[in-house]
């Protein structure tokens, strides 16, 4: 697959080589990156093939801007309002460049210009859905998938999504950052691109990329099981994950539909009557239900004695 051709052009020239290495360590994407510092640099590589994405510095003349041929082009205005030609589109220029390369996407996404704009791994086996669910309170769930994210994370490319209606912002997680119901926003786009958006609402703990949970339970206590399968289908299919855990709330709607998506289901439990009882219980609803087959996938961990 040949790479996308990406040129910067400011007058800041330490601005534009800092957001060309922070491209370049993006791994994940497939663009051939450019610094340029005039536009007489810009015009002699459009001799010399075309550029696919431009971002260019808005103190350059409109006019001047306006005789560039590229793909898209994005102007990077230092203020709230730019200037800009009818293909241009303006990106705050000092925002976190995870903002920045999100707008990037969200832009061609509007010009169905999203082939290639990532690298897609060649994956030789089905991607790992893990799914951690359990009717037991107080079982360690969240601690524990987060601790089989971190290991798993040392050899593999893995995705913590916290599906809870609490799932303890302030807690486990910091207090800023995207969360699952930005992930559902972009899934539900026409486009269905949230495999191209997704690296940049991740945040890190170690190795382990996740979400933040959501901040209001009513973003998701009634979203329909279509909607989480078409969000887990965009993520299996487009992004470089090899393991998406879900750490399921028993709250969801459809919830053992959605347990049926993961490939396995890790039951966290306490060695306890009160808990033994309650998964007893469970079992007898799923087979009542008939989902047999989510009960064959499931692996029972007792983490508290």
């Amino acid at each position: 697959m040949s790479s996308r051709s990406l040129v910067i052009c400011d007058q800041e020239e330490g601005y534009a080589a800092a957001f060309a290495i922070f491209l370049t360590k993006k791994e994940e994407l497939a663009f051939q990156v450019q610094v340029c510092d005039s536009l007489a640099q810009v015009t002699e590589v459009l001799e010399e093939h075309p550029i696919d994405i431009l971002l260019i510095g808005g103190n350059y003349p409109v006019r001047e801007r306006g005789k560039l041929e590229a793909g898209s082009v994005f102007v990077l205005a230092e203020t709230g309002t730019v200037k800009t030609n009818p293909k241009e589109v303006a990106v705050y220029k000092y925002q976190s460049g995870e903002a920045i390369l999100a707008e990037i996407i969200c832009g061609c996404s509007k010009e169905n210009k999203t082939e290639d704009l990532y690298l897609r791994s060649l994956k030789t086996s089905q991607v790992r859905v893990i799914g951690i669910f359990s009717p037991v309170h107080r079982s360690g769930k969240t601690s524990y998938g987060l601790k089989l994210g971190q290991e798993m994370a040392a050899s593999a490319n893995v995705l913590y999504l916290n599906m809870e209606l609490y799932g303890g912002i302030g807690g486990y997680f910091p207090e800023e950052g995207h969360t699952l119901a930005d992930a559902l926003y972009y899934s539900r786009q026409e486009s269905k691109n949230l495999g191209l958006i997704l690296p940049t609402l991740v945040k890190h703990m170690g190795t382990l990329d996740y979400l933040l949970p959501v901040r209001v339970s009513e973003d998701i206590k009634a979203v329909p099981l279509e909607e989480w399968t078409s969000m887990i289908i965009q993520i299996t299919e487009q992004s470089i994950y090899d393991v998406l855990i879900l750490d399921i709330d028993e709250g969801l709607k459809d919830v053992y539909g959605l347990l049926r998506l993961c490939t396995e289901v890790c039951v966290p439990s306490a060695r306890d009557p009160a808990a033994e009882a309650k998964l007893l219980q469970m079992e007898g609803e799923i087979h009542l239900l008939g989902f047999d087959d989510v009960r064959k996938k499931m692996k029972k961990k007792e983490l508290i004695k």
